[in-house]
């Protein structure tokens, strides 16, 4: 979240930047509330300067021998004063810490300014889009032929949206899992994490799902537990309540899990098959970085997620995402999109975020300082490395062959076993 600090300094340009993600937050109110809060602090701390003063008086005059009967009533009063301004600034703190949780992360500087998606930039692309000389199928006409998967079993289990993978598309579903888990280890230099998919509120809280998003995430109500919709919710709460030494970072994390997201306003066309489903499988990628190397290491984030689409050979390209665009966390992301030839139109696979110090205020994720021992928040970043629902889509479609069967990329073919499915 957001400090105090920096919207009571910086009104004018928090106000800016909160505007240019397309929400309409009235500042004064909080302002309002933080100056109220400020004077009862100020009240309370004289308050209990006076009561410690009274209270070597009563000594004083008791050590005297003296009546301190009266002096007790008043220092008595004077505690009952301080009860009730305290219970009088504890309202005005939850009111302030529920009106700064909701307020979305600032655009950084060089975030293009826009207010959809049809302003984000093309930074850059990478590959060809594959050609046929055939009528191509779409991956979910591949998929059936094949028995790669089988949404009508799914559907009787558990709705729509929830893939049941068959076969060979099983295979490949773990193929792509294994196959990403292991380049990030061995050429990027990430520890593996095999995170829960169940957490308390406060860890979807810490990343900025909770409590503005609430109903796109599913809720066990009887444990009071929340499935991730990302590996970036448990892996990012790891250091939560911790202070990190500065020797110690950049951190590296990847992690795979499966994801649960309701995406409650998805309809039509872009449903069909894996292309927006409910339960699907992702490699994440978080990192812990000092302020001063945030955005150096996400440039490298983007590229660590590159190096997977390079060497499975699909056609990609990278988006910086505009003001109007950014998730509520971020203060800058770049998007990844692949090919997706029977579709014709792009479709992401991969978010690669700097949250900055956002994240980490949310769960107390801090470092000391080497040069002078003094802590800070830490920055956080995440990014997708990466999805398999689309990137399945365009594998599929890309590798397809005449005969019906799909060519599997030289770099997945010692974990799915084969050269060909089909």
């Amino acid at each position: 979240m957001l400090s105090l600090s920096r919207i009571r300094e910086n009104t004018d340009a928090v106000q800016k930047g909160v505007s240019l993600k397309g929400e309409d937050i009235d500042f004064s109110l909080l302002l309002n509330l933080d100056e109220q809060h400020r004077k009862l602090l100020t009240e309370i701390n004289d308050l209990r300067a006076k009561r410690n003063r009274a209270s070597e008086e009563i000594a004083n005059v008791k050590r005297a021998g003296g009546d301190a009967v009266e002096a007790i009533t008043a220092m008595r009063e004077v505690g009952e004063q301080i009860k009730s301004l305290e219970s009088e600034a504890d309202d005005l703190q939850e009111k302030i810490k529920s009106t700064v949780e909701v307020i979305p992360n600032v655009p950084h500087e060089s975030v293009p300014i826009g207010s959809s998606e049809k302003d984000n930039k093309v930074v850059r692309e990478w590959g060809e889009k594959p050609e046929f000389d055939y009528t191509i199928k779409d991956h979910i006409e591949i998929g059936t032929s094949l028995r790669l998967f089988d949404f009508e079993r799914s559907a009787k289990i558990s709705g729509t949206g929830f893939p049941l993978f068959t076969g060979q598309g099983a295979k490949l579903e773990r193929a792509l899992i294994n196959f990403m888990l292991d380049y990030h280890l061995d050429h990027h230099g990430y520890t593996e994490i095999f995170p829960p998919f169940l957490t308390r509120g406060s860890a979807p809280f810490t990343c900025g799902q909770l409590p503005k998003f609430a109903e796109d995430m599913y809720f066990t109500g009887k444990d009071e537990l929340y499935l991730i919709p990302t590996a970036e919710v448990p892996v990012t709460n790891i250091h939560k309540d911790e202070i990190l030494e500065e020797q110690d970072l950049p951190k590296y994390y990847t992690a795979y899990s499966a994801c649960f997201r309701r995406e409650a306003g998805s309809y039509g066309k872009e449903t069909r098959g894996l292309l927006r489903v409910h339960q699907f499988n992702k490699v994440e990628m978080v990192k812990f970085v000092t302020p001063e190397s945030s955005y150096e290491e996400l440039e490298l984030l983007v590229t660590h997620a590159e190096a997977i689409l390079q060497t499975l050979g699909l056609h990609y390209r990278v988006i910086e995402l505009c003001t109007g665009d950014l998730s509520f966390s971020a203060a800058k992301c770049y998007d990844l999109e692949v090919w997706s030839p029977a579709e014709n139109t792009w479709l992401e696979v991969s978010s690669c975020s700097n949250f900055e110090d956002f994240q980490a205020r949310r769960g107390n994720i801090r470092y000391r300082r080497s040069s002078n021992h003094k802590t800070d928040f830490v920055h956080t970043l995440n990014g997708s490395g990466v999805a398999t629902p689309r990137l399945t889509v365009a594998l599929l479609e890309s590798y397809q062959t005449p005969d019906g069967k799909v060519i599997v990329p030289k770099a997945l073919q010692p974990y799915v076993g084969t050269e060909v499915l089909g």
